[in-house]
C-alpha cells in the first residue's frame, strides 16, 4: 500500500507593527513603543510581506540590537506588495494576495509590516490578512502603536463612536464640502470623524479646517505620536484661530473633529 507523506503543517500571518518614527531623524529606542513579545515574534521570522523591503531590513536591524534574528538579515525572504496597491489601496481586497503566502504553505510563519504602525489599518495589508483567511491560515495581530487610536484617546473627543475616513480630497472646493459633510455628522450623531494627510499638505489641511469648520466645533491635532517632539493639542475651532500652526512639512498627523 502506497504511503502519502503527510502536508506540513501550515504557517501563521503575524501582524507585525512598526513604530511611528519611519523617515524622522532621532527615532524613539524601539524598546520604548514595542512590547518584548512583539520585538520576539519579529526576531524569529524569516519570510516577510511587506510594503517596502529596505524599510522592513531597516527595522530588523533595530531588532537584531535587542534580540538576536533567528535567520541572518541577507538571508530575509521578504515579498514586496505591488506598487498598485500603495497606489490605489487595498482596503477592500481587491489584491489577491494568496500568491505572497505560498510560504506559509509550507510551514513558514510570515510576518506582515508596514512603513509605520499596524499593517491594514490606514496602510496596506488587507489583502493579504483576506487572502490568509482563505488560505485557512492563523492570523495574529501583535501588539504595537496604532496612530488613530492614540489619537482618538488623547483628542477629548467621543472614544465610543467615531470614524476613520481616510484622506480628504485635494481640491479645495471638494476638500471644503467634505470638511463641511464631516462636521455636520459628526455634531448630528456625536460620531467623531478622523483623518489625515501627506505631511507635506498639512497646513494646507489645516488652514482649510479653519476656514470651513464652525467656530464651535472641537478640533483636535496628534503629530509625532511616540516621539519625543510629540504634540497633541485639543480645542475649539475659534482658539485654533487664535494660535500659530504647530505643524510642519514633515511629520505624520492625525486630524480629529467633533462635538
Amino acid at each position: 500500500m502506497n504511503q502519502t507523506s503527510p502536508a506540513p503543517a501550515r504557517g501563521t500571518l503575524y501582524l507585525v507593527p512598526a513604530t511611528l518614527d519611519f523617515g524622522v531623524a532621532n527615532p524613539s529606542p524601539l524598546q520604548h513603543v514595542l512590547p518584548a513579545q512583539t520585538l520576539q515574534v519579529a526576531a524569529q521570522l524569516s519570510h516577510w510581506v511587506c510594503e517596502n523591503a529596505k524599510s522592513t531590513r531597516a527595522f530588523l536591524k533595530r531588532v537584531h540590537e535587542l534580540y538576536p534574528l533567528a535567520v541572518a538579515l541577507q538571508q530575509q525572504q521578504m515579498a514586496e506588495l505591488p506598487h498598485e496597491v500603495h497606489k490605489k489601496g487595498d482596503h477592500s481586497g481587491e489584491f489577491d494576495a494568496r500568491g505572497l503566502l505560498s510560504a506559509a504553505l509550507q510551514g513558514h510563519d510570515i510576518g506582515l509590516i508596514s512603513e509605520a504602525g499596524m499593517p491594514a489599518v490606514a496602510d496596506p495589508g488587507t489583502s493579504v490578512v483576506r487572502a490568509a483567511h482563505a488560505l485557512g491560515l492563523k492570523v495574529v495581530p501583535l501588539v504595537g502603536p496604532v496612530s488613530l487610536l492614540l489619537a482618538l484617546a488623547a483628542s477629548g473627543l467621543s472614544g465610543q463612536n467615531f470614524a476613520f475616513v481616510g484622506y480628504l480630497p485635494q481640491d479645495a472646493a471638494a476638500r471644503g464640502q467634505r470638511i463641511r459633510e464631516l462636521e455636520t455628522l459628526a455634531l448630528q450623531t456625536g460620531q467623531t470623524q478622523l483623518f489625515i494627510e501627506t505631511p507635506y499638505r498639512n497646513a494646507a489641511m489645516l488652514d482649510a479646517l479653519l476656514h470651513a469648520l464652525k467656530p464651535s466645533t472641537r478640533l483636535a491635532i496628534s503629530s509625532g505620536l511616540t516621539l519625543s517632539n510629540a504634540q497633541i493639542r485639543s480645542d475649539l475651532v475659534s482658539a485654533w484661530k487664535q494660535r500659530p500652526s504647530p505643524l510642519d512639512k514633515h511629520t505624520p498627523v492625525v486630524f480629529c473633529i467633533g462635538a
